[in-house]
């Protein structure tokens, strides 16, 4: 039976340059792994030299998540185990670096949810988790970020910047400022003065209240 060499060429270099991202988003899923561990061993140190109480953890729960606890937040880094390519119309495939070599946009992602720590304390399964950024790798480990404030702006030149331990440390280090600064904000009155018999002996159990960072608002950055 003889194929088609056409079909035979796409399917083998199609699924070698996808394997060729999904293996340097690995890697630098590696690293991200790393350093947020070292971030948080150095900041434990830290806390523990001068006396304070503050939270901080590190959970490893796979090869394609991990968490980083720190005060009352909660950053879960997780890593998407298929490559995306990006539609005619995304902002990245205008760029020179794009045009010069169309495969440099098959990408690998990593997302970074901000959850709130009490949430998974009290297992309040209805709270609100948020999308901070995610982190797009090519085969070449050239990387950038869709994201706010910090993130988005900070680290959007896919042309230049490359995965490395000093680019992820600032990632995570961007992450976690971002974080810190984007605060729990009480839902405006007139959306809580009622409430049901049912809702407050639901939220007695903890399982109703639904909470997040910006519940009842946008994200200050949502205009941008």
């Amino acid at each position: 039976m003889e194929l088609n060499q056409n079909l035979t060429n796409l399917v083998f270099e199609k699924n070698e340059l996808k394997q060729e991202a999904f293996n340097a988003t690995r890697d630098a899923f590696a690293l991200f792994r790393n350093t947020s561990q070292q971030i948080i061993d150095r900041l434990s140190a830290l806390r523990d030299e001068s006396g304070r109480t503050t939270q901080l953890a590190f959970t490893d729960r796979g090869d394609f998540e991990f968490e980083v606890t720190f005060a009352s937040d909660v950053l879960i880094f997780l890593m998407h185990t298929n490559v995306f390519e990006f539609s005619r119309d995304h902002q990245v495939m205008k760029s020179p670096y794009i045009r010069e070599d169309s495969k440099r946009s098959y990408c690998g992602v990593i997302h970074i949810y901000n959850f709130l720590a009490d949430s998974f304390t009290y297992q309040r399964e209805a709270d609100l988790g948020y999308l901070i950024g995610r982190v797009f790798v090519n085969r070449e480990s050239h990387y950038f970020i869709e994201g706010k404030r910090e993130l988005g702006m900070l680290f959007n030149n896919f042309g230049t910047s490359t995965i490395t331990p000093q680019s992820v440390q600032q990632i995570v280090e961007s992450a976690i400022e971002y974080t810190t600064n984007f605060d729990l904000l009480t839902p405006p009155y007139d959306e809580i003065k009622v409430v049901s018999v049912g809702e407050m002996r639901a939220n007695f159990d903890k399982k109703s209240m639904v909470t997040g960072k910006r519940l009842g608002f946008r994200f200050q950055s949502d205009t941008d």
